[in-house]
C-alpha cells in the first residue's frame, strides 16, 4: 500500500483511520505514490494506516477490509519518484499483480514490486500487512535486476526470508522502536536485510542473468565497498573491472543514473545516516563527511543542502 505523506519527513508516527471508503480513496490518492482504490462493499469498508517515515524510507502498517488498489499508467505519469515496496503479509490473503506475474500472499509471505510500473493489489477479505518503501538507489542492485522478482511470492519461514519477515513483523508490532536515532538505525538494518534477501534470491538465478546486468551489479557493489576512498572515480572503477570508462558510463546510463551522481548519492546517504547515529554524536560534521570521501567542506555542504534541502548541522539537530 502506501505511506500517508508525499515528502521525506521526521519520525512521528502517523495514524489514519478511514471514516468512509471515499476517505480511504483520499488517503490512498495522497500517498507516497498515487493509487486508485476500489471496493464492492463501500458501506461496510473499514481501513487504517499507521506510517512512520525515516529519511527517505517509509514503514507502513495497513489494515483494511475487502478492496483493491491500482497503480495505473495515468497515475505513473503524475510522478517521477522511483520506489520499491516490500510487502509482508501479516493477516488474511493478498494478490499482487505486476509484469504479467501474480503472487498470492499469505501470512508470513513477502513480495517486492516497483512503483515505477503498473501494479494491482487485491484483498477479498480483511487483511493486514506491513510495507517497507524505499527509493531505487537505496539498493546496489540495478532496478531491472530487482524487477525480475516483482510479484514473486517469497515464502516465509525459510532461508533469509525467514529472518527478514519476523524482523519486519516486530517493527509492525512495536512502532515505538522506530523513534529517535535508534529508530533510524533499525530502519537502516531492515533495509540491509531486505537487500541481502534480494541478493540471495537473485543469486540462485545468476546463471540465467544477462552479462550486462551482472556487470552493473558488480560495479555498484564495488562502489559501495569503496565509498570512503576519496580517489574513487569512473576511471578507477572501470580499471578495476577491466572495461573502458565509456562502457562504464553506458552501464549506468541504462539504469537512469550517472556514475558520479550514484557515488555522490550513496555517500550523502551514508553521511545523513551517520549524522543521526548515536555512535557518531561526538564526531564533527566535517569528520563524518571526510569519512565518506568528502574532503572539501564547502562542496560537501552545498551537495548536502541540494540533496536534502537543509544543512548538515540542521539535519543533525533535528534528530
Amino acid at each position: 500500500m502506501s505511506a500517508t505523506t508525499a515528502r521525506p519527513a521526521g519520525q512521528d508516527l502517523t495514524s489514519s483511520v478511514a471514516t468512509s471508503f471515499d476517505h480511504w480513496r483520499h488517503l490512498v490518492a495522497e500517498s507516497f505514490v498515487p493509487l486508485a482504490a476500489e471496493t464492492d462493499h463501500p458501506d461496510t469498508f473499514r481501513g487504517r494506516m499507521r506510517s512512520r517515515v525515516l529519511d527517505r524510507m517509509a514503514i507502513v502498517e495497513v489494515s483494511a477490509t475487502s478492496h483493491s488498489v491500482h497503480r495505473t499508467p495515468a497515475l505513473l505519469a503524475q510522478s517521477d519518484q522511483r520506489y520499491f515496496k516490500l510487502n509482508l503479509q501479516l493477516e488474511g490473503t493478498g494478490l499482487l499483480i505486476q509484469d504479467n506475474r501474480e503472487a498470492v500472499l499469505r501470512p508470513g509471505d513477502l513480495a517486492i514490486y516497483d512503483t515505477n510500473r503498473p501494479y494491482t493489489l487485491a484483498f477479498e477479505e480483511h487483511a493486514r500487512m506491513m510495507v517497507v518503501m524505499f527509493p531505487h538507489d537505496a539498493l546496489t542492485l540495478p532496478p531491472d535486476y530487482v524487477g525480475q522478482l516483482s510479484a514473486v511470492c517469497l515464502a516465509g519461514g525459510s532461508g533469509v526470508t525467514g529472518i527478514v519477515g519476523p524482523f519486519i513483523a516486530q517493527l509492525a508490532a512495536n512502532p515505538e522502536l522506530l523513534s529517535g536515532p535508534s529508530g533510524s538505525r533499525l530502519a537502516a538494518n531492515a533495509l540491509d536485510l531486505v537487500s541481502t534477501m534480494l541478493h540471495s534470491e537473485l543469486d540462485m538465478a545468476a546463471d540465467s542473468m544477462k552479462p550486462q546486468v551482472l556487470l552493473a551489479t558488480s560495479v555498484r557493489e564495488y562502489i559501495e565497498a569503496n565509498l570512503a576512498d576519496p580517489q574513487l572515480s569512473p576511471a578507477s572503477i572501470a580499471a578495476a573491472h577491466f572495461i573502458s570508462t565509456r562502457h562504464l558510463h553506458n552501464v549506468f546510463h541504462e539504469s537512469g543514473a550517472t556514475v558520479a551522481s550514484w557515488i555522490r548519492s550513496q555517500r550523502l546517504d551514508r553521511i545523513r545516516r551517520d549524522l543521526r547515529d548515536p555512535l557518531h554524536t561526538g564526531t564533527s560534521v566535517g569528520a563524518v563527511a571526510a569519512r565518506w570521501g568528502f574532503l572539501d567542506a564547502a562542496h560537501f555542504s552545498r551537495s548536502f543542502r541540494d540533496a536534502f534541502g537543509e544543512s548538515p548541522s540542521d539535519w543533525r539537530r533535528g534528530a
